[in-house]
């Protein structure tokens, strides 16, 4: 499923990226969601990327913990595995950004594109599964804990998005995340305990 993902996000963005027309069709705007109806735009905005880079650093990550969370799911769930993946998936794109729309419903000209939160949420999943495992940044020659870059990531993204600086879309990282972590807790409550103790493994 990580795979089918990839590839239809990719193609979607690399067609919007040569059509405007598409990519403003597609993009998350809340004023014309609220005001026009169109609320399908909570969904197809996380298939238009800015540019090339944004596209290649999501699709990226995707790739690097999509699989890994697909198979702890599998482990879990049984045949139901796929099913809540994309289920991850889709609420991540949808939650991540309902923030986002109650600042700027009225305000027709923000508008917002990339999977950033969907992948924050797939991110987040996995960590839960497995908070100890090592989480290798561009910058950091070595691997950091997940559950501590999961720490660092939620409080460098609610700090940055209190700034409102910049067009990084930080609401959306931080809503994503703490979405993947609560969906993938829902599923299964065990799951919390089984996250303490690992942490707690690593301190004794």
């Amino acid at each position: 499923m990580t795979f089918i993902i990839i590839f239809l996000t990719s193609a979607i963005s690399l067609f919007a990226l040569a059509n405007m027309q598409l990519s403003d069709k597609l993009r998350f705007n809340a004023y014309l969601a609220k005001h026009s109806n169109q609320w399908y735009r909570f969904f197809t905005y996380a298939f238009v990327h800015a540019d090339w880079m944004h596209l290649m650093v999501n699709m990226f990550v995707l790739y690097s913990f999509g699989r890994i969370v697909e198979m702890f799911y599998k482990l879990n769930f049984g045949v139901k595995g796929i099913l809540y993946f994309i289920m991850l998936y889709i609420g991540g794109i949808m939650f991540s950004v309902l923030a986002s729309f109650g600042k700027h419903k009225d305000d027709f000209g923000y508008n917002a594109v990339g999977a950033s939160g969907a992948v924050s949420a797939v991110v987040f999943a996995s960590i839960i599964f497995y908070p100890t495992g090592k989480i290798f940044l561009f910058f950091i020659p070595i691997g950091i804990p997940a559950f501590i870059f999961g720490i660092i990531y939620l409080v460098y993204s609610a700090y940055m998005a209190n700034r409102n600086v910049g067009n990084i879309g930080h609401d959306a990282h931080f809503w994503g995340a703490i979405f993947g972590a609560m969906f993938t807790v829902t599923l299964k409550p065990t799951l919390f305990m089984s996250c303490i103790e690992q942490i707690k493994d690593l301190f004794s």
